[in-house]
């Protein structure tokens, strides 16, 4: 384990006191993390906001499992993105990497 990293996670979170828990909803999370799945962001009083990954490379949406007996899991949502908004960051994706992507089809013909 590296003690480093462990202060400085206990640094950030103990003692803080959360404000509020709200949910992303389809676009924002799709906008922000390229994800389908919504999870739950959790504000805490310093400004910082936490928000679930499926893993530490942040590919999906993830849930919190807790030990509370009538809710044990704060899950994700899976609302549909709407097609607007998955054409509108297609659109920047393309326009961000338009000469890498130009060069991949070059090779690929």
């Amino acid at each position: 384990m590296n003690n480093k990293w462990i202060k400085q996670i206990n640094d950030l979170l103990v003692g803080k006191t959360i404000k509020k828990i709200e949910w992303l909803n389809a676009d924002e999370s799709y906008k922000l993390f390229g994800w389908r799945h919504q999870p739950c962001e959790i504000y805490l009083d310093d400004g910082t906001i936490l928000t679930p990954s499926t893993d530490d490379e942040g590919n999906n949406a993830g849930a919190i499992f807790t030990n509370h007996k009538e809710i044990g899991t704060l899950g994700v949502f899976r609302d549909p993105v709407s097609e607007k908004t998955i054409k509108q960051e297609d659109e920047k994706f393309k326009k961000k990497y338009e000469k890498q992507l130009e060069k991949i089809e070059g090779v690929s013909k």
